[in-house]
């Protein structure tokens, strides 16, 4: 028979009847027979709030509905993290509303700021989410969508317009400061609300893409490689 030790490591241990023949019963011995390891299965670093909530307050429980609201009526990986914190998930899902719905930007300027972000802090959850968008506006090829997830990628074969906004982002996330000349580029291409709406979309999701990152929101760390320990 084997005997399992209850550690994630575990080692199973063979016992051996053997006859001895100074004595009148068989005495067990014991011998390694093979080590294994278990491993968990990839969590949040959070446990998530239930699909259907019950909150302390209407007040909270008016948050769910406005979220919900907001994605079609079913809670997302994201919200149910956010949604420990009712008052920031509020506030958040009025702000992403309008980034993602209220901006005069075009469809591939938004996504493919987003999509940048996403992969220059690896935020995996973000970039399964967005990159989709991207390139379902056909507007950048599939392979050059793919381009993204490089860091070192300095937008070859983009318009002018997009490559300017690669670079503005790149800008804003890797070092947060951006020199006069690419301001002045971005500045030159696009209209004073436009410049707004890109900076606020390439913050936004700056704020975003780390929340997910840090709570490991959607177990994105396993599935892409990220160290986490």
């Amino acid at each position: 028979m084997s005997i399992h030790l209850p550690r994630l490591s575990r080692t199973v241990l063979a016992i051996e009847l053997l006859p001895r023949s100074s004595t009148r019963y068989p005495i067990p011995t014991f011998r390694l027979q093979r080590t294994f390891t278990t491993s968990r299965p990839a969590a949040m670093r959070l446990p998530y709030i239930d699909d259907d909530p019950k909150m302390e307050t209407p007040e909270d429980e008016a948050v769910v509905q406005r979220v919900k609201e907001r994605r079609g009526g079913k809670l997302i990986a994201l919200d149910k993290a956010l949604l420990h914190a009712p008052p920031v998930a509020d506030g958040w899902n009025s702000f992403l509303k309008s980034i993602r719905t209220q901006t005069t930007l075009t469809d591939s300027v938004r996504e493919l700021a987003i999509s940048r972000v996403a992969a220059l802090n690896q935020a995996w959850y973000e970039w399964d989410a967005h990159a989709p968008l991207l390139k379902k506006t056909k507007v950048l090829s599939d392979e050059t969508v793919e381009k993204i997830k490089d860091k070192s990628w300095s937008g070859e074969g983009l318009d002018e317009k997009h490559a300017a906004v690669l670079e503005y982002t790149d800008a804003m996330t890797v070092g947060c400061v951006v020199k006069q000349a690419k301001f002045d580029k971005l500045k030159g291409l696009f209209k004073e609300r436009e410049v707004v709406e890109i900076t606020a979309t390439v913050a936004a999701y700056n704020c975003v893409s780390r929340f997910l990152v840090a709570l490991d929101v959607g177990e994105m760390a396993e599935k892409y490689g990220v160290d986490m320990k």
